[in-house]
């Protein structure tokens, strides 16, 4: 029964392209659509129903793991519909579940909105490039299609570790190997140092939780590798002091001076809902320049934001600044562009300044 009623859900999810399905005793099963929550029209879930529909879909070791840490997370195939990550936990001695749908088709760099200039960056022969936003912002899906994109256009050997693998890569132009936390390799910083003898040209690293995986990405970078990696941060100045402030203040200084000669660009981005159904990114593209790069090792990341606003013949752009660019084009709304705007005041400003045909400064030139 628990397999049929799972893969209903899943049937449905895909069809409504839900980007999720959260499941948890005392309420139906929630489907996030477009960003907003909808509850199903059906049964009201029991404590037995979630751990009937955890068992039917979870390895083995991810119940043990649930039942001696409280929590575990895993990435399965719905046929060849779409693969999901699940993140199982218990909460007031339930179950609860959340699976996120992860699309069977990666998007291209165009369909997302990348610019060519992202793409060239990207193309470099070594550095840190960083994809940042928070949860649920789509950084898996810019960075598959980044991936998918080297994969079709380059011969490189790509070493991705994840946790779970999301998005399954075939071997295209490149050879790419997935190594998955706790299947594969028992943590990120061991994975990254051990990548490092296996002759690669590209390595993803799906999270930067901690310091250790921080400096060994870093070190990759600077050896002659491009490393992709995620924050969960929401711009590109705060990207930057993250990473430095992750490390004790005696060491900061040199962090610095690393940090400036190995990386090469942050795309920090965030959902909005689009008008008329869907959802759309807006992103911040910071691109190192060797003015931002001193900027890094001079300790003046408060000047980040000035110069990714006079950087835009580069192809930078800030978060407002797209922001505004969605809501002139009449992508989204105004309400949902301030939501997310850095300096909404500013961005109201701004557009109700449009509004009367007015021109506005840009924001962001202030210095933070």
């Amino acid at each position: 029964m628990a397999t049929i009623l799972i893969d209903k859900l899943l049937s449905a999810c895909v069809k409504q392209n839900a980007s999720d399905i959260h499941l948890t005793v005392g309420q139906p099963p929630v489907f996030r659509l477009h960003g907003r929550m909808r509850k199903l029209e059906t049964k009201v879930l029991e404590p037995d129903d979630t751990v009937a529909l955890m068992k039917s879909i979870s390895p083995d070791r991810c119940q043990r793991e649930l039942q001696e840490q409280g929590t575990a997370d895993f990435g399965f195939a719905f046929g060849d519909q779409a693969r999901f990550r699940v993140s199982i936990f218990k909460q007031r001695g339930n179950i609860a579940m959340v699976l996120r749908q992860i699309p069977n088709d990666k998007l291209t760099p165009e369909q997302l909105g990348l610019t060519d200039a992202i793409i060239q960056c990207v193309m470099r022969p070594r550095g840190l490039f960083l994809v940042t936003g928070p949860t649920g912002s789509g950084k898996s899906t810019t960075l598959a299609s980044l991936i998918n994109y080297l994969n079709e256009t380059v011969d490189h050997h790509i070493i991705t570790i994840e946790d779970p693998i999301e998005f399954y890569h075939d071997h295209k132009k490149s050879t790419i190997n997935q190594r998955e936390i706790g299947v594969d390799t028992p943590s990120f910083s061991d994975a990254i140092r051990r990548a490092l003898r296996q002759d690669p040209d590209v390595i993803l690293v799906g999270e930067m939780r901690d310091l250790e995986t921080i400096e060994a990405a870093i070190t990759a970078a600077e050896t002659g590798h491009v490393v992709f990696g995620t924050l969960h941060t929401n711009s590109a100045q705060g990207t930057i002091n993250r990473i430095i402030d992750a490390f004790p203040g005696n060491l900061q200084d040199q962090i610095r001076t690393q940090l400036s000669t190995s990386i090469i660009g942050v795309l920090a981005q965030t959902l909005l809902p689009r008008i008329g159904g869907g959802r759309v990114a807006a992103y911040e593209t910071l691109l190192v320049t060797p003015a931002i790069a001193n900027l890094i090792r001079e300790n003046k990341t408060f000047r980040i934001n000035s110069a990714i606003q006079t950087g835009a013949k580069f192809g930078m752009q800030l978060m407002d600044d797209a922001l505004f660019d969605l809501w002139k084009r009449e992508i989204c709304i105004v309400e949902e562009v301030l939501t997310r705007a850095h300096r909404p005041d500013d961005l109201a400003k701004r557009i109700v300044a449009a509004q009367q045909g007015l021109e506005a400064p840009k924001t962001g030139l202030e210095e933070e």
